[in-house]
């Protein structure tokens, strides 16, 4: 019996080692989460494709950009996140037994490697040139080192108001810029852009116009938003050309009336501004515009019809409100009545000596008729009753240097309406040392009136609008010469669709 127990022993022990040699593996897992967002804002990104190698397993971001792998064997993997417009981003993650792993994505956009454009070199005009013309050529130069297509902002500021011109959207490496002011300094500059990086700004770079022409014509022409814009123009010796023509105001304000005074080199004119009228001044060129009068405003009948004076050496200039006449310096201080109608009829229009002694007025009614002309000294004592007690419109009102003649229009027809169109005015000088008036409109083509006559700097001639008596029909500014008062027949065309001329 102890020999068989003995073998039964022996087999066991045999089985037991036999067993313990042969051991089987245990699979263990592992969990990966994560998430993925844009490297900049750190936004999440939905759907991307998230692949785990060696396996290729492969989930998807959700609408927060987050993801979870569950099973994951233990062990060491690379793990890449995908999405189109991006750039590929891989991650590496050890899983290990019954652990969450977490990895974050911070993915790039595929165009993170692009360069932006070159720096764009402002090439024409120079830098600090001067004596430009109105209108410029810019040209400049800029790269795309990945060839992107490059788009152009260009700005441009200057040295007299706040003004900035900003033209988006270039797509060429030139401009041209037009409307610009006599002798002003301009600065441009230029940024270039790819639509992919941060624009790239050049430097600034700067011209000069050339100086201001001294034009002595100035007018005013309608604009398309029916505001009124002046202009100022030279003019050839033999009156057969204009030149230099300058657009003064702009077409989003209504400006009208322009009067240049020598003395202070200042351009007075009409303007609306919150809803009424009131008296600006401006350098030839049109810049550092200034208004006078703010209290007191301009009113009365017609202000298309309303004219005011300067003083000869241009320290003060003469207005008036309904039926008083205002003095006030130039800049805006000052302000003083000096003048009421004793009737309440409407001061229209005015006229200043060269030796300020004598005012010219021409007054109407709130119709704008019952019209009488006359002077007045600096008291308010009249002198000279030059028309009254007639039917019909007149005006024009202009005192020569010396005092001796008087211009103005007159509606011969007498002709009333409440419109109060004109049908055959003529333009008249007044002599003071015989009372006469002398009519120098003869030559005028019939149906058409003659308005706004101004004499020329050297009173040899006067300058005036003509236009069709309908009242609609466009304007024209003409000059004539005239000899001791008396019209010399040589009408020249000056200015198309022009009216209200100024000529010093």
């Amino acid at each position: 019996m102890k020999y068989i127990y003995r073998i039964i022993t022996m087999i066991l022990v045999s089985l037991l080692a036999s067993c313990s040699e042969t051991t089987v593996d245990i699979v263990q897992f592992g969990t990966i989460t994560g998430r993925v967002v844009e490297a900049k804002t750190f936004e999440p990104i939905e759907n991307a494709k998230v692949t785990i190698n060696p396996t290729n397993n492969t989930v998807f971001s959700d609408a927060d950009g987050y993801f979870i792998m569950t099973e994951v064997e233990t062990g060491d993997y690379s793990v890449s996140a995908k999405k189109e417009s991006f750039l590929t981003n891989f991650q590496p993650a050890t899983v290990t037994v019954d652990k969450e792993v977490n990895v974050i994505f911070e993915m790039d956009d595929d165009t993170s490697l692009n360069k932006p454009p070159t720096t764009p070199e402002l090439i024409t005009p120079i830098d600090g040139s001067e004596n430009q013309e109105l209108s410029v050529e810019l040209i400049w130069s800029s790269k795309d080192p990945d060839e992107d297509t490059i788009t152009y902002r260009l700005e441009l500021q200057n040295d007299f108001d706040n003004d900035i011109v900003k033209i988006e959207d270039i797509i060429d490496t030139t401009y041209v810029i037009s409307d610009l002011k006599y002798g002003v300094k301009y600065f441009w500059q230029v940024a270039a852009n790819d639509s992919i990086n941060t624009e790239v700004l050049s430097a600034v770079s700067s011209f000069k116009t050339k100086a201001d022409p001294q034009n002595r014509y100035f007018y005013v022409q309608k604009a398309g938003n029916n505001n009124n814009i002046i202009f100022s123009a030279g003019y050839n010796e033999a009156e057969t050309s204009v030149e230099n023509i300058v657009q003064l105001t702009t077409e989003d304000v209504n400006s009208w009336r322009p009067r240049k005074n020598q003395a202070s080199n200042l351009i007075a004119f009409l303007r609306t501004s919150n809803n009424e009228t009131h008296l600006f001044t401006m350098n030839q060129n049109g810049s550092n515009v200034f208004q006078v009068t703010s209290a007191v405003p301009i009113a009365g009948f017609d202000l298309n019809e309303i004219d005011y004076s300067w003083s000869s050496n241009g320290d003060r200039l003469l207005y008036s409100h309904f039926d008083k006449l205002y003095a006030i310096n130039k800049d805006g201080s000052g302000l003083e009545q000096i003048y009421q109608t004793f009737d309440g009829s409407y001061i229209t229009e005015i006229d200043w000596s060269n030796d300020e002694s004598v005012i010219a007025l021409k007054t109407n009614n709130i119709v704008g008729y019952g019209v009488s002309i006359y002077t007045i000294d600096i008291n308010g004592n009249i002198l000279t009753t030059v028309l009254s007690g007639v039917t019909g419109a007149a005006g024009g009102l202009n005192l020569s240097v010396d005092n001796k003649l008087l211009l103005y229009t007159y509606d011969i027809s007498g002709y009333e309406n409440a419109s109060n169109r004109q049908l055959d005015t003529h333009i008249f000088t007044f002599d003071f040392s015989t009372g006469l008036s002398t009519d120098i409109s003869s030559s005028k083509v019939a149906g058409t009136n003659d308005l706004d006559p101004r004499f020329s700097p050297n009173e040899a001639k006067i300058i005036f609008v003509n236009t069709s008596n309908d009242g609609i029909s466009s304007k024209s500014i003409y000059s004539m010469s005239i000899n001791n008062g008396n019209i010399s027949n040589d009408t020249t065309e000056l200015f198309q669709n022009a009216f209200m001329p100024d000529w010093e």
